[in-house]
């Protein structure tokens, strides 16, 4: 089983969480890191399954139904992972998102959205 990787879109890159999972470990790029800043979500979403990364988003609203159309359409991605912008603070963040990282590994994630 291989280590789930992140791939963290440009609304959801807080450096308190970046900094926090980079410290702990995890192996994470963002898009400004992979020089893809003002890319749609689609695009984001294609880049990260074509680097085998689960897309990590604050945009929950948009990435579901992105889900929705990939699986529709018979399409694979990686997993993404959605947390609502405003629900929990940066330290829930990082724990939610550290504790997933820890336990759930790549193949388990492929085609999934979970909901922190």
């Amino acid at each position: 089983m291989s280590e789930l990787q992140l791939y963290v879109d440009e609304d959801s890159c807080e450096l308190a969480v970046m900094h926090a999972l980079r410290a702990r470990g995890f192996d994470l790029l963002t898009a400004m890191d992979a020089g893809k800043l003002a890319t749609t979500d689609a695009e984001q979403l294609d880049f990260a399954t074509q680097m085998g990364r689960a897309i990590y988003t604050l945009n929950v609203g948009d990435f579901a139904r992105l889900h929705r159309d990939y699986l529709l359409a018979g399409k694979e991605h990686s997993g993404i992972i959605a947390i609502p912008e405003q629900r929990y603070s940066v330290g829930e963040k990082i724990r939610r998102l550290a504790k997933l990282l820890s336990t759930v590994p790549a193949e388990d994630m492929r085609n999934q959205m979970e909901y922190l």
